[in-house]
């Protein structure tokens, strides 16, 4: 625990003012770290380079000067000594005091008054500042799942993103407890979220978990909390198959969750995660992703599905199902994601359905004749043909999504 303010002395020392004008330089450099870290991103300094810029402007404030600097009275040192508690007017001396003495037993006292500032640059401190004290220690790792079970509010987020943050969660006993956390029927479903969302930074899921994480996610009464786990499927499945790991097992619980969940939300979130790691489709996803696009209720799905389907390694299969698709859909917006796509497919070999489609509806008969004459200056990239249509988006589709 944090020892209380003593009652405030005259102890002699230097004014408010002076060490406002003293802290200047050292100020300076704290905000440029902790800017760094509100943007976040890989450029976002660790918590060791934010504790060297809060203690340069400890020592600017307390140390430099012009006349009459140097160091600070020792009634001032000690009266520093015995205070230990943190004021909710946020100011870079209090994080250079929190920087200099915290433990992983103390952060959450300590960092209690810091967080009712309500400051978005001390709260992102405070998450990199906890990854540093967890570490790789699984021990500590655990204390922090533990601590985030009952927490509330901005201290709920900070110490999930610092445990998210930790090497330590990619220990198996970690991932584990996170994983019964947010699968807990008794704690409450925003805080379940929250749980599953700190494993989407996992390099790895084990089969188990994704099984059990897709049951979860199918389930009527999951809600947001279906939704993290769906996501973080998702972004695991993206994160391994850049590290030219299997992706297969995550594609095929998030087809199950696409197809079977009663959640349209969550559905979608599963129809589209697909788009984020391009996968090249064998014959039974292509079939599963077939059925998405024929049986989905909301035209947004269909829509995915069309853009999935794109990646087949059946052209002649994926033609024809487009094809079919397009003169029973009354979408104009899913009929547009069949038609471009089909150029996708098969590239010039498409045009022939692609005039099929057009005299199906007229409306795509000047997109018809655009990309006639893209495919007959020797074009061969989709890419490349998408970038020289001169409307990418002619019936106000993607306006949706934005």
């Amino acid at each position: 625990m944090v020892p209380p303010v003593p009652t405030q002395t005259s102890t002699p020392g230097p004014s408010r003012g002076r060490v406002a004008v003293l802290a200047g330089a050292g100020l300076v450099a704290v905000v440029a770290a902790v800017g760094l870290l509100w943007r976040g991103g890989d450029e976002a300094p660790s918590a060791s380079a934010v504790t060297s810029a809060v203690k340069a402007a400890r020592a600017a404030g307390l140390q430099g000067g012009g006349g009459g600097g140097g160091k600070a009275s020792p009634g001032v040192e000690e009266a520093e000594a015995a205070e230990r508690r943190f004021s909710d007017q946020t100011c870079f001396p209090e994080l250079a005091r929190f920087n200099d003495g915290v433990t992983l037993e103390t952060f959450r006292d300590w960092a209690a008054p810091l967080l009712a500032s309500k400051d978005p640059l001390v709260r992102d401190y405070l998450k990199s500042k906890l990854a540093e004290l967890i570490g790789d220690d699984a021990g500590r790792a655990g204390q922090v799942v533990d601590w985030a079970r009952e927490a509330q509010g901005a201290e709920f987020k900070v110490l999930l993103s610092g445990l998210r943050e930790s090497d330590a969660v990619q220990r198996p006993q970690v991932a584990a407890r996170l994983l019964e956390a947010g699968l807990d029927k008794g704690l409450p479903l925003d805080r379940r979220a929250g749980m599953l969302s700190a494993l989407d930074s996992q390099k790895h899921l084990t089969p188990e978990a994704m099984d059990r994480m897709a049951e979860f996610a199918r389930d009527p009464a999951s809600a947001e909390a279906g939704w993290a786990a769906t996501r973080t499927l998702g972004r695991v499945m993206t994160r391994e198959s850049e590290a030219l790991g299997d992706a297969s097992p995550y594609l095929d619980r998030l087809i199950t969750i696409a197809t079977d969940s009663p959640d349209e939300q969550i559905r979608h979130l599963a129809q589209t995660a697909p788009l984020h790691n391009s996968p090249v489709l064998d014959k039974k996803t292509t079939d599963r992703f077939a059925r998405i696009l024929q049986s989905e209720g909301n035209e947004d799905g269909r829509d995915a599905a069309a853009q999935v389907l794109a990646m087949s390694t059946d052209k002649e299969q994926t033609l024809k199902l487009f094809a079919d698709s397009f003169n029973r859909e009354q979408s104009v917006c899913v009929r547009w994601a069949l038609f471009r796509f089909s150029a996708r497919v098969a590239g010039r070999e498409a045009l022939p359905v692609m005039a099929n489609m057009a005299t199906v509806d007229p409306r795509f008969q000047p997109l018809y004749g655009t990309f006639e004459a893209l495919y007959a200056q020797g074009n061969v990239d989709f890419i490349r043909v998408w970038n020289e249509l001169p409307d990418q988006n002619p019936f106000g589709c993607m306006d949706r999504h934005q």
